[in-house]
């Protein structure tokens, strides 16, 4: 039985992925690479705004498309996932090879690291035995040059005997002469001719008994070695890919089976089995990784990553390393209340005196009342207050976040909690999951794409709104403001509004570790699985890119997807709070209903009904409350915060209302776009609905036992 067009499975991804080609003459191409070599610089520098992401067929992890025009050629470069490897451990690695390998692409770029290139040839080496279309780019020449580190590419390109180009790809050096690779390897121009590893006698002797009969069946479409070479491994996985893309078993020829056991005799024989046999492998891979970067990497300093080292001696140590992360988060959090105090005022004022004009207009044409409430008071201030309290502190922080992420600080994160989330029974990666929280919470779930584990990617999932989301730092900062600072003035009123801040994000951070370990007893029982962390060295920030990406990319974002949210809310708030029934607005009736249960953790009707209609979005839970607080019915326009507190005090706010309310706007339910991201991450409202009812019940209880107690002591 041999391949036919219909059974190899190839051309299916063009289905699956949507590949539009423009014409036949359209090239894609696959980019990979280890995690952190700028893979994504690359892809993004090629292929600028022509971009779109999905899913991979039947797996939750995103791809990217992306178009470049190069010469008279059109490019479709695919981002396949990072990865360390090919021999698939992972979701991640899976997709990887199975696109090479099944994808067809014209062409493959491995991207690597010049400063870490011995370990990052291990893809290359595997790539090459699936492939010959392959090009090598070898990027990040800036940052080896700052090390000392020389890279020979031409020699590279003789020994790996494809095209290798060098790149900078942060500061756009050497893309035109990868593009020109990439188009001379596609029209055939350059004839490659790959490094092939060099394995055991024992092996090389199984493979070439192998090999013959593995390629009279796959008419010598696929790779026949590497194939061969993943039948003696008895790698299951990648079995079952090749029984899916193919149609058919390979185990089910007579001719293989019979050849097969032949081949693992002689294996047998010198006392090659099992995983003895995938260990001889890897050695072979490593030894010819080592060999090739001893020819054309030279180091002008003996210890490069010095400098890095003694870094990681404070920020990754047991003594400094979560000090210094609880400062570095407390000093993020000083600079974005601090700095968003002034422009928040400003723009405030801004978007009120427009409001001003909005209502004068309507007056000027005869407008009805309720038509202008409807517009103005509902809609349009709702959103005034969403931008003015929103923009401000996320402008702030998301480039001081990204600033961190880019410097290479959050995987030292990660390593620093590790062991504490290990001890809570869940994978240390959902540290990272966790800091995407700190932006999106939605994001935060759809980050738990990288823990491989089902049972520990639900934990991080369920989880993940513990951490608060830039939703809701203005609600925390300004009730901290009001509340617990506000008698302050000058410096020491931000650095306890930051010193009170960090504290409630730190009992967010507890309470996920306290949770992860109840679900890992119970619901989720399991033992953590280990895993392999990177620390990226230290790299020189790029602040414009910084700045465009977390403007762009996150700010906006964020802030469009909560005005889309509060406009239409804020018409149906308003309409709530102005339709009457027996002299009470609806808004009043739903909140006096809600009232006693509402007392009894230290809240108010009012209050937890704008818990519950904020769901859409956590930025208008503040301006719900004062809408219901208010009889006009609508928004009023505050001057300052110390007018925001006498409206809240004059309607049974207390230090205790104001600290349930903190805790309650820590740990609740999780917005609607989260829950709607959770029920396509885990294809299951049953697990959406335990995402919403375990923070919310955690929520109450603790807002109960913190309420109980203080009355109980009698200062509430």
């Amino acid at each position: 039985m041999g391949l036919t067009s219909n059974s190899t499975g190839i051309g299916a991804y063009d289905k699956e992925l949507r590949i539009e080609r423009i014409n036949e003459d359209d090239k894609v191409i696959a980019l990979a690479g280890n995690p952190n070599v700028g893979k994504s610089t690359i892809f993004n520098s090629l292929t600028g705004l022509n971009q779109h992401t999905g899913n991979w067929p039947g797996k939750t992890v995103t791809n990217a498309q992306g178009r470049y025009r190069y010469k008279d050629r059109n490019f479709i470069l695919i981002d396949i996932p990072g990865t360390y490897s090919l021999m698939a451990n992972s979701v991640e690695e899976e997709i990887a090879r199975d696109f090479i390998l099944f994808g067809n692409p014209d062409g493959t770029i491995i991207v690597t690291d010049a400063t870490l290139l011995e370990r990052n040839l291990n893809l290359v080496l595997q790539t090459l035995e699936i492939t010959e279309s392959v090009v090598v780019c070898v990027n990040l020449l800036d940052e080896a040059k700052r090390k000392k580190i020389h890279v020979d590419i031409d020699k590279l390109s003789k020994l790996l005997g494809v095209p290798v180009a060098g790149t900078s790809a942060n500061i756009g050096e050497g893309m035109e002469q990868l593009m020109d690779s990439v188009y001379k390897l596609t029209d055939g121009s350059i004839k490659t001719a790959p490094f092939k590893v060099r394995y055991d006698d024992p092996v090389e002797k199984a493979v070439s008994l192998l090999e013959p009969a593995v390629g009279d069946v796959l008419c010598w479409k696929l790779n026949s070695r590497w194939v061969s070479l993943k039948l003696l491994d008895g790698d299951i996985n990648i079995l079952d890919s090749l029984k899916k893309y193919l149609g058919f078993d390979l185990l089910s020829n007579d001719d293989i089976v019979e050849r097969l056991n032949e081949a693992k005799e002689i294996l047998y024989s010198e006392g090659i089995t099992g995983d003895n046999f995938r260990d001889r492998i890897v050695s072979a891979i490593y030894k010819e990784c080592e060999t090739i970067s001893k020819q054309v990497v030279k180091f002008e300093k003996e210890k490069y990553d010095m400098t890095d080292r003694k870094i990681d001696r404070i920020l990754t140590s047991k003594k400094y390393g979560i000090p210094v992360m609880i400062l570095l988060l407390g000093f993020i959090l000083w600079l974005t209340i601090t700095g968003a105090n002034y422009p928040s005022e400003f723009l405030a004022s801004i978007l009120f005196r427009i409001e001003e004009a909005l209502n004068e207009f309507f007056i000027s044409q005869n407008t009805p009342s309720w038509l202008r409430g409807l517009f103005v008071t509902g809609i349009y201030r709702t959103l005034a207050w969403v931008v003015s309290v929103m923009l401000p502190p996320m402008a702030i922080f998301f480039p001081l976040f990204t600033l961190l992420e880019d410097l290479g600080y959050l995987p030292r994160v990660a390593f620093n909690l590790d062991n504490f989330f290990k001890k809570a029974c869940c994978h240390g990666k959902q540290a990272l999951t966790m800091c995407m929280g700190f932006g999106c919470n939605a994001a935060g779930v759809v980050g738990c794409r990288i823990i491989d584990s089902p049972r520990e990617r639900l934990i991080a999932i369920i989880t993940n709104n513990f951490i608060p989301c830039n939703g809701r730092f203005p609600t925390l900062t300004a009730i901290i403001t009001m509340f617990f600072a506000g008698f302050l003035t000058g410096p020491s009123k931000s650095i306890v509004s930051t010193m009170i801040l960090t504290m409630v994000i730190l009992l967010g951070i507890a309470m996920t570790l306290l949770i992860s370990k109840l679900l890992s007893k119970t619901i989720l029982k399991g033992l953590p699985s280990s895993f392999t962390l990177e620390l990226p060295p230290y790299r020189k920030p790029q602040i414009g890119k910084i700045i465009v990406r977390s403007i762009f990319d996150r700010t906006i974002f964020v802030l469009g997807r909560a005005v889309a949210v509060a406009a239409p809310a804020g018409l149906i708030i308003w309409v709530m709070a102005n339709v009457e029934v027996n002299g009470l607005s609806l808004l009043s009736h739903f909140s006096g209903f809600l009232d006693p249960f509402a007392r009894l953790i230290g809240l108010d009707g009012v209050i937890l009904m704008a818990f519950i209609l904020g769901f859409p979005a956590n930025e208008i839970v503040v301006p719900i409350i004062i809408m219901s607080y208010l009889s006009t019915g609508g928004l009023m326009e505050f001057e300052n915060l110390a007018e925001l507190r006498e409206l809240l005090v004059s309607k049974g706010w207390s230090w205790l209302t104001a600290i349930c309310f903190m805790i309650f706007t820590l740990i609740h339910f999780p917005c609607g776009t989260t829950c709607w991201t959770i029920k396509k991450e885990t294809g299951s409202w049953k697990w959406t609905a335990v995402s919403i009812l375990i923070p919310t019940i955690t929520g109450t209880v603790i807002c109960f036992i913190v309420a109980s107690i203080a009355r109980l002591l009698g200062v509430a």
